[in-house]
């Protein structure tokens, strides 16, 4: 493991060393500079197209070509960043990610000789994935003694034993030797063997070819528990009906590698940049396109890059027939509400309702976005769906409660919001978010002030550094008229979210209340600043300009009077 992780800590820091280094030779600077640009907005196309396009004035610069190589590889163009990277090598650049994309390059084309020349050259991507490479480059052209030998060579070297158990059971399992492959994984292993998700998965299948479906699923049960991942749950349905399960969990060379790194992106996701981990799911997906979790977990990334088209290419290669399918088209709703196409994602919403009539966490999504696209009776009628098809004790009742609570307050429908807020906290008692929205939501109707007292003191008591929550706070001291201790908790409030117009704004008013009336038109100034919706700023322009109490006046209410001292 040790050896491992120094690889990549090498890895990373070489990409961020070639991130940092000047042109050389700068004919097209506006190619240059929009590469950059784009590079730092993870925007991939854009960046592919501009760092190729400096490439035409200044073909041998290492650092355009490292950049342009590693840009169509988290596009997901190997096929263009292949070219690229045997220029790097070519020129006798040392680049792993160069060395990774002749690797994959030689696995997808079946040029297992080329890839050991490669290797045995010096191209070294790192300590285990060469290693492992060697034997499913052995087990590519037929040689399987060749392969169990560099498969051994990786269990005698310190900290890599279990890949190369793993692994060597891979290459016996694919080879049909169930047997053989089982013995390794039940062997005695100093720490235990450790799984993978798709290790766990190839133990399970190969105890099945046995007959050993009862120890199948005590494996099963042991990794995942009761995680309901359909694939998973599907493994575990067909365990049960005591159904020989073919094993098709790691069959071939290119499938050996794919793995291989899929358990290294997720090894460094935590650690290493997005765009690194990327790296290793594309040239993953890129030998291996049919494997949902890993296709997921690209998807994921991507994501969280804001690659929100990207991403919703990646969802999209599920086919309709894979047990996770609904996860992927759940996954490409979320980005498309992301993107802002909230009328693509209900599309997709609106289709999978129709092939997975009976998913609860379908309509609950659809009642989501729904109430993004403010149709809100639309998202109610789908969260009562969701809330027919769940169990009842399932976790995530509460939070459908919750949101269509939301939903049945935007259309002014209060009775069914509060029965909505009050079946969340039956299910949730004390919920931060719950009890911040119900009691806000009471203290705005001048409802059960004391109750709501209580309830957002206990989330403010939950939550201290949630603006939101600390505001709701200060504001129900505000209308108990208790000022001073409005003034202290809507300072902290607006300190915690220093650009929200509503915060800033109740911040203004609390400081009217006890006098400081210089600081409370600053804050309602702040509050304009920060494009409040036009009823409020209008409401917060008339105050600037006659003041709070004349403003309550107006509204039929008592003014405050200790601002100006006037009785």
């Amino acid at each position: 493991m040790t050896v491992l992780k120094r690889s990549f800590a090498g890895a990373i820091a070489a990409l961020m060393i070639a991130g940092a280094q000047p042109v050389t030779a700068d004919p097209d600077a506006g190619a240059y500079l929009a590469a950059r640009q784009a590079g730092l907005a993870n925007d991939f196309g854009q960046a592919a197209r501009f760092f190729t396009e400096s490439l035409i004035a200044d073909p041998t610069n290492a650092y355009l070509l490292e950049n342009a190589m590693t840009s169509y590889i988290a596009q997901g163009d190997i096929a263009q960043a292949i070219p690229v990277a045997q220029t790097i090598v070519g020129q006798g650049n040392d680049s792993q990610i160069a060395y990774l994309t002749l690797m994959i390059a030689d696995a997808k084309s079946g040029n297992w000789a080329a890839m050991l020349d490669g290797l045995e050259a010096g191209r070294n991507v790192g300590p285990l994935v060469d290693s492992l490479a060697v034997g499913w480059a052995y087990l590519g052209q037929g040689d399987i003694g060749q392969a169990i030998a560099s498969f051994d060579k990786v269990i005698a070297t310190e900290g890599m034993m279990v890949y190369g158990l793993t692994h060597k059971a891979y290459a016996l399992a694919s080879a049909g030797d169930f047997e053989g492959a089982e013995a390794i994984f039940s062997g005695d292993v100093p720490g235990g063997m450790r799984y993978s998700r798709q290790s766990a998965i190839a133990h399970a299948q190969i105890l099945s070819q046995l007959g050993r479906n009862t120890d199948a699923l005590g494996i099963v049960d042991a990794v995942f528990g009761e995680q309901s991942d359909p694939s998973i749950a599907q493994l575990r349905a067909q365990l049960r009906a005591d159904e020989a399960v073919a094993y098709s969990a790691v069959r071939t060379p290119e499938q050996g590698l794919a793995d291989l790194f899929h358990v290294i992106a997720g090894m460094v996701q935590d650690d290493a940049p997005e765009q690194f981990t990327l790296m290793y799911t594309r040239a993953a997906t890129y030998l291996w396109p049919e494997n949902t979790p890993l296709v997921l977990m690209n998807a994921g990334l991507l994501e969280e890059l804001e690659q929100y088209d990207l991403a919703n290419a990646a969802y999209a290669t599920v086919a309709r027939d894979d047990p996770s399918f609904h996860v992927a088209e759940l996954g490409r709703a979320e980005v498309l509400r992301s993107a802002g196409r909230n009328g693509a994602a209900i599309e997709v919403l609106e289709a999978l309702t129709r092939s997975h009539p009976d998913l609860p966490e379908v309509y609950a999504t659809k009642g989501d976005t729904l109430r993004q696209a403010e149709r809100y009776k639309d998202a109610i009628t789908a969260y009562s769906r969701a809330l027919t098809l769940y169990d009842d004790g399932n976790s995530a009742r509460w939070f459908v409660h919750f949101t269509r609570g939301i939903a049945h307050h935007k259309v002014d429908d209060w009775p069914g919001a509060e029965a909505d807020f009050r079946a969340a906290l039956a299910l949730r008692p004390d919920h931060p978010q719950v009890l911040n929205y119900l009691g806000y939501s009471l203290v705005e109707r001048g409802e059960k002030l004391d109750e709501a007292l209580g309830m957002i003191e206990t989330a403010a008591a939950e939550r201290p550094d949630n603006g939101a929550i600390v505001d709701s706070l200060g504001w129900v001291y505000f209308q108990f008229g208790r000022y001073e201790e409005a003034v202290e908790h809507l300072e902290r409030a607006a300190s915690l979210e220093p650009v929200d117009p509503v915060i800033n704004d109740h911040l203004g008013d609390a400081l009217w209340a006890v006098g400081r009336e210089i600081e409370a038109r600053f804050q309602w100034e702040r509050a304009l600043s920060f494009d409040p919706v036009e009823e409020e700023a209008l409401r917060i322009r008339d105050k600037l300009q006659r003041g709070l109490d004349l403003v309550l006046v107006d509204e039929g209410r008592a003014p405050i009077r200790i601002a100006s001292g006037d009785d």
